[in-house]
């Protein structure tokens, strides 16, 4: 009965006020705003934050980028107030002159964006907001301010806590799975009869994260493949004639696909919560896996290459296997990470590189940002957690010795 009544709420609060928005409020957006900052009333709050949402969903991109800069420019930080709290703290360190700090350190903006999602449904649409903002704030530096502070509280919102994580089957939702095909970012799936293949057989698993406030929108989802030993090939692993095996005899989970979802939660990490409940939730469910991997593209590489001048041919495996080694352990950032995002992704979770396999994928995206190279990346059970620390703390990249052999075969090549 109170999930009955939660929802019956719900359906009046958006009845009650998005019904009346219908007809046309002659006030400015801007002023809009400026209503909704100083409204108390939470009815009042509601009725303009919902306002300025539709107007918002109704914008031209050059609207949108006015909106923005209108919200950065006008509801920023005020300098002199926080600098007269922060003389007032430094004088007085009490509970008062702390809140006096901390309500100066926060931009007027921040308590928009929380009065906006007050409105039912808003959440989403903040998320689609942000997105917008990356969109087409990119370079500006006032707007990069903007987005420093909704990434925050998209941050908060979107904690790991809040998370539910959802198998995907070929029995769950038509809506559902036909995101899972529009968001499918490593591996495209190109028909109906594709997404059967990865979901249907029993030797086949997907896993994904959706939010309370996102019932229908997945966060980020990844596709699971077991098997006997560990796999070197994305074809083979996606053989429209492969025959599958029982789970039971499986000893080996793969992971062949991650995608986020959300453009407007980039930044926002869901990865590597979702790795480690996924390990947790099979592990349990079929406790004969003793291994589990990725089999991941290496997205950089080829871009590097042309970057340093080093001719390669994808057609000698050896010479690739070695370009990528070297790759994957040197190529690094001034921050001392790796070049490769994959590479940061999973290293930072506490991976290992454990071997890399030439020609594992020769689709078109396949040769053109790896050369058909893939890797896999291994989660040992019993040592991610010292390898994240290590990995943390100094930027150490572990790898399995085949692989630092063929990093090591590169260079001394190079050197000959």
């Amino acid at each position: 009965m109170s999930l009955f009544a939660d929802l019956l709420s719900t359906v009046f609060e958006r009845r009650a006020l998005i019904g009346p928005i219908l007809r046309r409020d002659p006030r400015s957006t801007e002023a809009l705003v400026r209503d909704l900052a100083a409204a108390t009333s939470e009815t009042a709050q509601l009725w303009l934050a919902t306002r300025i949402l539709q107007r918002f969903a109704e914008m031209d991109d050059a609207a949108k980028l006015a909106f923005f800069h209108h919200l950065a420019e006008t509801y920023t930080l005020n300098i002199p107030a926080l600098r007269a709290a922060l003389d007032g703290f430094e004088s007085d360190p009490s509970g008062r002159s702390y809140r006096a700090v901390t309500a100066a350190c926060e931009p007027p903006r921040m308590e928009l964006m929380r009065r906006f999602n007050a409105v039912p449904g808003a959440t989403e649409m903040l998320v689609r907001m942000r997105a917008d903002l990356l969109r087409l704030g990119a370079g500006d530096a006032t707007l990069q301010q903007l987005d420093v502070d909704m990434r925050h509280l998209l941050r908060s919102w979107f904690n790991r806590g809040f998370l539910v994580l959802r198998p995907i089957s070929w029995e769950s939702p038509a809506h559902i799975l036909e995101k899972i095909i529009a968001y499918e970012a490593v591996h495209a799936i190109h028909s109906w009869s594709d997404l059967r293949r990865r979901l249907q057989p029993t030797d086949r698993r997907c896993f994904a994260f959706f939010h309370p406030a996102m019932p229908d929108e997945p966060l980020i989802f990844v596709e699971v493949a077991l098997t006997k030993g560990i796999p070197g090939s994305i074809q083979r692993l996606l053989a429209e004639d492969r025959a599958p095996m029982p789970p039971e005899d499986a000893d080996t989970a793969v992971f062949y696909s991650i995608s986020n979802c959300q453009p407007g939660l980039a930044g926002i990490s869901f990865g590597n919560s979702l790795i480690k409940q996924v390990v947790g939730d099979i592990s349990s469910a079929l406790p004969g896996l003793k291994t589990f991997v990725t089999l991941s593209p290496i997205p950089g590489l080829m871009r590097w290459l042309a970057a340093q001048s080093i001719a390669c041919d994808a057609q000698d495996d050896r010479a690739m296997a070695m370009l990528a080694a070297h790759y994957l352990l040197n190529a690094k950032r001034p921050d001392g990470q790796p070049v490769d995002p994959v590479a940061r992704f999973h290293l930072g979770n506490g991976a290992r590189i454990q071997a890399v396999h030439p020609g594992a994928d020769l689709s078109e995206n396949g040769l053109r940002q790896s050369g058909g190279v893939m890797v896999n990346y291994l989660y040992d059970l019993s040592k991610f957690e010292r390898y994240h620390d290590a990995y943390a703390e100094t930027r150490e990249v572990k790898a399995a010795q085949p692989v630092r052999a063929q990093a090591a075969g590169f260079e001394k090549r190079i050197m000959a």
